[in-house]
């Protein structure tokens, strides 16, 4: 199995989000990321990013929230794009893993018309919920074209151990990560906006951009479980992390 780190585009947010000291009008660029996973079963591709119409116009597709983030990507910087480079087309892809179902990690989920997506049920019924918009759910950003199969708990994915969802649920209800087991570079956690900056693990302070704040806390100290029995933790927007990443062709294998 190969892991390829693509780029879902870049976004601009208030640091207040996740530092409570930092002033108001400081802001973070941060990447987002969709992590795609050649398994000899089917590739499935974990997050799918902004949607190319977002860059061009946030306020005209994200309405209010584009107040909250903007998307200050490059022409072009989109997952379809990138699985391009990676010699895949969107309807090379046979499952797709919501990890939640904000607009920046689901954007791209209407290109994906061959895939089964792959969602907790708890973030289905929040994203279907009344005044849903409010929570950040948008039903023209993540409603899949495709079968959509409910996670209720942990799932192994093609039951042989080496993708497994699990729920890390605060950021959002159903908030999912996937434990990734490659044969020569180690396990990996991607850990979406459970661990969108490393310092939240770091430190343990709540971003505010958190419904469930008790939650996040016991997901976080799963996700310290899980990174001290030796896995790497792949953060949902660090940019310090995403510089050292292997990216496109150059695989985790």
């Amino acid at each position: 199995m190969k892991m390829h780190v693509l780029s879902g585009g870049r976004l601009r947010v208030r640091k207040a989000m996740y530092d409570a000291a930092a002033p108001r009008d400081e802001t973070l660029d941060v990447p987002v990321s969709a992590i795609v996973l050649r398994h000899a079963q089917g590739n499935v591709l974990f997050d799918t990013g902004i949607h190319p119409a977002a860059v061009e116009d946030a306020e005209a597709r994200w309405g209010g929230l584009a107040k909250i983030m903007k998307p200050v990507s490059e022409p072009g910087d989109t997952v379809v794009n990138a699985l391009g480079q990676i010699g895949l087309r969107c309807d090379d892809v046979d499952v797709v893993v919501c990890s939640h179902l904000h607009a920046d990690h689901c954007g791209c989920n209407a290109f994906f018309n061959r895939a089964t997506f792959v969602i907790h049920a708890r973030e289905i019924e929040a994203a279907r919920a009344p005044q849903a918009e409010r929570q950040g759910y948008l039903a023209g950003e993540w409603t899949p074209p495709g079968p959509l199969e409910a996670l209720a708990g942990e799932r192994d994915l093609f039951g042989d151990g080496r993708i497994v969802l699990i729920p890390l649920p605060g950021h959002t209800p159903g908030t999912t990560g996937a434990l990734v087991a490659l044969e020569k570079s180690g396990t990996f956690l991607l850990a979406s906006d459970t661990v969108s900056l490393r310092s939240t693990l770091d430190t343990g302070v709540v971003p505010r951009n958190t419904i469930d704040p008790e939650a996040l806390t016991r997901s976080l100290a799963e996700v310290r479980r899980i990174e001290a029995q030796g896995a790497t933790v792949l953060c949902g927007h660090d940019a310090a992390q995403w510089a050292t990443l292997r990216k496109g062709a150059d695989a985790y294998d």
